[in-house]
C-alpha cells in the first residue's frame, strides 16, 4: 500500500475509534436522562405528597417510570445497533453485552422504584 493510501486508512481507522467513543458517550447520555425520569417519578411523590385521589400522583409517576424503561431500551438498542457497523482499532469499545446488562439492570431498577411509589 503506498504511503498516501496508508495515511487514508489511519485516518479511516481513528475515524471509526471516535465514532465508538462518541457512541458510548451517547448511550451514557441516554442513561442519564432515563434515570432523571425516574428522578422525577420520585420528585412527583414528593411534590404531591398526600393528593388526593392518590391514584392520579401515581399514575402521572408511573407515566415517567415506563418513559425511563424505554429510554433505557432505546439506549441500548441503539448504541448496539451502531457498535455492530463499527470496527475498534486504537480504542476498545465496551462490549455489547455490558450495555444491555447495564440496561436491563436500569430498567429492573425503574420498575422496583414504580412498584415502591404504588406501595406507599
Amino acid at each position: 500500500m503506498s504511503s498516501s493510501n496508508e495515511l487514508a486508512q489511519d485516518r479511516t481507522d481513528w475515524a471509526e475509534d471516535r465514532t465508538i467513543l462518541a457512541n458510548e458517550r451517547t448511550f451514557a447520555g441516554w442513561m442519564r436522562t432515563g434515570m432523571a425520569s425516574v428522578a422525577l417519578a420520585v420528585g412527583l411523590r414528593a411534590v404531591f405528597g398526600e393528593f388526593e385521589p392518590t391514584w392520579v400522583a401515581k399514575g402521572i409517576a408511573t407515566i415517567f417510570i415506563i418513559l425511563a424503561v424505554y429510554i433505557f431500551w432505546a439506549a441500548q438498542e441503539a448504541a448496539c445497533k451502531t457498535l455492530g457497523r463499527l470496527n475498534d482499532n486504537e480504542a476498545h469499545a465496551q462490549p455489547m453485552n455490558r450495555m444491555r446488562i447495564l440496561s436491563i439492570v436500569f430498567g429492573f431498577g425503574a420498575i422496583a422504584v414504580g412498584a415502591i411509589l404504588w406501595a406507599l
